[in-house]
């Protein structure tokens, strides 16, 4: 049974501290599929996953308090997880706890808001704005806005229309999400879009309202991600202290292009020369069994990597923690993202802040975060031939790779969270005040 309130009894019992109409210190975060303390690298965890947490951590910072609604996929996680001060992340029980594959969710999303509401009313919480992450959040975020009058900021992160443009048969999204996602876009109150592409795909080719689509970028920690001494990187890694290293990290998925990449470095191995002088590549994300070998995805990646007979020139290290990460980005020679379409790229900003060049596809919003021949190449998507060459390029040339990584340090520096945090509170700010003006104003 739905729960229907009205706007009066939301009111509810007050939070201390918080006068009839609260200032803008509490926001009400929504990641139905995918919780921010998801290891990253795992099914459905990535870099939204990354993007919530992170947010939501500098806005705290900023002396706001976030709290992140997502599904329970555990019987064991308990329904409030402080992250750190001031972000709460709240499990809500919305279908069975255990994971269920995101394209499964839909007819849980009510269910999803009841019990959200259920919890604010019983803990007297109130919002004066939502943020909704993914199209499922959305529903969530448009039916609290129904029932209590909450306006909602929107990020897809991706939409149906772009994964569809580079999906096979098997893997491409319903005409549900396409339409869903269309009522989402006449009900929000502001749509983010992490890049120019974006913002124009949203602006022209599905109509949004002038004003409404606000351009943030994604962020970076910039003392998180810095340059280091690549030898001790990768003793502390386990990396091979010899030699060009490669780095793919993300999830096995085939959007991010790993079966582009696996062609590209074994035409790369295969047609280098001295075998024991050829670059590695080091793979990061999916799943290795007890035994430390892949399993699942990463194993069919791992199959493909034998069948071109360079197993002994790729080394699969499964999903890691961000910490690693950090000094990952430090043991390696650049970074390859050869994804078919990205709507931004964290991997490719957190490699640039650790002064670590990168190969990137020249789509969606790679182009506006890696700059061509700046910090890093671009080549088309899926193009092995153009992909080889890039890596063949940055293997042999110690040179260009040193003045990439000079510049990479200087770009990332465009994309700190401090900034992000206090770009996306200028809209938050923006809608408590029910403006009549246009929310975003084109640069």
């Amino acid at each position: 049974m739905t729960t229907r309130l009205t706007p009066s009894a939301y009111r509810g019992p007050a939070v201390p501290g918080y006068d009839i109409d609260p200032p803008l210190s509490r926001i009400g975060m929504i990641s139905v599929h995918t919780s921010p303390l998801a290891r990253l690298g795992t099914q459905d965890a990535g870099g939204m996953n990354l993007y919530v947490r992170e947010l939501a951590r500098h806005l705290a910072r900023q002396g706001r308090t976030v709290d992140i609604y997502t599904r329970r996929t555990d019987p064991s996680t308990p329904e409030v997880t402080v992250d750190v001060p001031g972000v709460n992340v709240i499990a809500v029980d919305a279908g069975p706890a255990h994971i269920i594959p995101k394209q499964d969710l839909f007819d849980l999303t009510g269910t999803f808001a009841d019990a959200m509401l259920r919890y604010m009313l019983r803990n007297g919480v109130r919002y004066q704005v939502l943020h909704a992450h993914y199209w499922l959040s959305g529903l969530v975020a448009a039916r609290l806005k129904d029932d209590l009058g909450i306006p909602f900021v929107q990020m897809f992160h991706t939409t149906a229309f772009h994964k569809n443009a580079v999906s096979d048969e098997a893997h491409r999204e319903s005409r549900l999400r396409e339409q869903m996602e269309g009522r989402i876009i006449n009900v929000a109150d502001a749509l983010i879009a992490g890049n120019p592409d974006e913002r124009d795909d949203l602006e022209r080719r599905r109509m949004a309202r002038d004003g409404m689509v606000c351009m943030v970028p994604l962020g970076v920690d910039l003392g998180r991600f810095q340059p280091g001494d690549m030898a001790r990187a990768r003793r502390d890694m386990g990396l091979p202290g010899d030699g060009v290293l490669a780095l793919f990290v993300g999830r096995i998925d085939p959007i991010k292009g790993i079966d582009v990449l696996v062609e590209a470095f074994g035409r790369t191995v295969n047609g280098w020369g001295p075998r024991r002088e050829a670059p590695r590549l080091v793979l990061v994300g999916g799943e290795l069994g007890d035994d430390g070998q892949p399993v699942g995805d990463l194993a069919r990646v791992a199959a493909d990597v034998q069948d071109l007979g360079i197993s002994d020139r790729v080394l699969f290290l499964g999903s890691r923690p961000q910490e690693d990460l950090a000094t990952l980005y430090q043991a390696v020679d650049f970074v390859v993202i050869p994804s078919r379409y990205e709507s931004f790229g964290l991997v490719a900003i957190e490699a640039m802040a650790s002064g670590t060049p990168v190969i990137a596809s020249k789509v969606g919003g790679l182009p506006y975060s890696v700059r061509d021949g700046v910090a890093g190449l671009l080549v088309p998507a899926t193009n092995v031939v153009a992909l080889t060459n890039a890596i063949l390029d940055l293997s042999r040339c110690p040179d260009r790779r040193a003045a990439l990584a000079v510049n990479a340090r200087v770009e990332a520096a465009r994309f700190s969270w401090d900034h992000v945090a206090t770009a996306m509170t200028g809209v938050y700010r923006s809608l408590a005040a029910r403006s009549e003006s246009p929310i975003c104003v084109a640069e």
